[in-house]
């Protein structure tokens, strides 16, 4: 798979315009405030772009930050811009020519933004450990439609654990299905090349999540796909599949499920472009100024992490409540649409 993965996006791929699908590129849900960050990137790394989501969460200013998968390094140079001179964005690929797109550039962006904080690594998302990288050592590690290509989807996610910071995060777009790949569709290189065939199945990632030691994954928003190309419309049959960004933490102790512990935080509204409520998940769009309730584990990831200083928090851990009132952890992809309404926990 390696090989077909190299192959497809190194050779075979020369632009977006290559795609057949539109299942790798998916840019509907840019935020306004983005836009000026990518229109500072050079046309050669933006024209080889072949994400599904966006993987720029908020407060990154002097992170450390890891991209998974870079290819042609858009994603890097946005964040580049994001982290800021203080900090530093390394990012990770097996494909020699999408490498020579993002180093040959390299240059240029640092009289773009003013500095140079921006490195690349050859090698495989599977071997992390192999690649010299100090564990516990990232703030955030993000990835764009690639873990999906990986043929050791568990190897990977234990090594971004251990690469982690604790309280630190794997803010991450993939492509999902709604049912397990047959062998049939998962061997057509096409498909895999595609962001189809290697698709995980939703359960089976959440399992997955929870082997590598990140509890209670939160969905961040997704989207339904659709395939328009006949042929490999008729190679998928009835599988749907669906774009996903999901946030896993490294917080040790998270529970399984959503327990009330009559908690509550308030949000000070002081994150950048978000004067008005903090989206952590689909689910949970905090309003600042507002006591808003929260289950134990959403109190653990705002306050044992990077944003614990724009909020504040109401309770402990002495008194337990039983299961969170409306606990939609098992809610499926795209039944329930984000709002920025305030939503009590999940």
């Amino acid at each position: 798979m390696h090989q077909v993965v190299q192959d497809y996006y190194g050779k075979q791929l020369q632009s977006t315009a290559d795609l057949k699908t539109t299942v790798c590129c998916d840019t509907s849900n840019l935020p306004s405030w983005l836009k000026p960050l990518l229109d500072r990137i050079h046309p050669e790394v933006l024209s080889r772009y072949y994400g599904c989501g966006l993987v720029c969460p908020s407060l990154l200013k002097g992170c450390r930050v890891l991209d998974l998968g870079c290819g042609s390094g858009r994603d890097v140079y946005a964040l580049a811009q994001l982290v800021g001179p203080e900090g530093e964005v390394i990012g990770v690929d097996m494909t020699d020519e999408q490498l020579a797109i993002a180093q040959s550039n390299q240059c240029w962006h640092a009289e773009a933004f003013g500095f140079d904080n921006v490195r690349f690594i050859k090698g495989y998302i599977e071997k992390l450990d192999e690649l010299n990288l100090e564990p516990g050592s990232f703030d955030i590690i993000v990835s764009n439609c690639v873990v999906n290509l990986s043929p050791d989807k568990t190897a990977v996610l234990q090594g971004v654990h251990r690469l982690l910071k604790p309280g630190g995060e794997f803010y991450f777009s993939d492509v999902y299905s709604d049912r397990r790949i047959p062998d049939i569709v998962r061997e057509d290189s096409v498909l895999y090349g595609e962001c189809l065939g290697g698709a995980l199945y939703r359960n089976d990632f959440l399992r997955l999540a929870n082997i590598a030691g990140f509890a209670d994954p939160r969905l961040v928003e997704d989207l339904p796909l659709s395939v328009t190309d006949e042929v490999l419309t008729q190679k998928i049959g009835n599988l749907r599949f669906f774009s996903a960004t999901y946030r896993l933490f490294k917080l040790d102790d998270l529970e399984s499920a959503c327990e009330d512990y009559d908690q509550a935080v308030v949000y000070q509204g002081t994150i950048p472009h978000s004067p008005r409520h903090f989206i952590l998940d689909k689910y949970h769009a905090i309003p600042a100024s507002r006591v808003f309730p929260v289950c134990g584990n959403t109190w653990r990831m705002l306050k044992d992490t990077r944003f614990a200083k724009h909020f504040i928090f109401i309770g402990d851990f002495s008194r337990h409540f039983g299961l969170f009132k409306g606990c939609s952890s098992n809610i499926p992809f795209d039944t329930i649409r984000s709002t920025t309404e305030a939503n009590p926990c999940c």
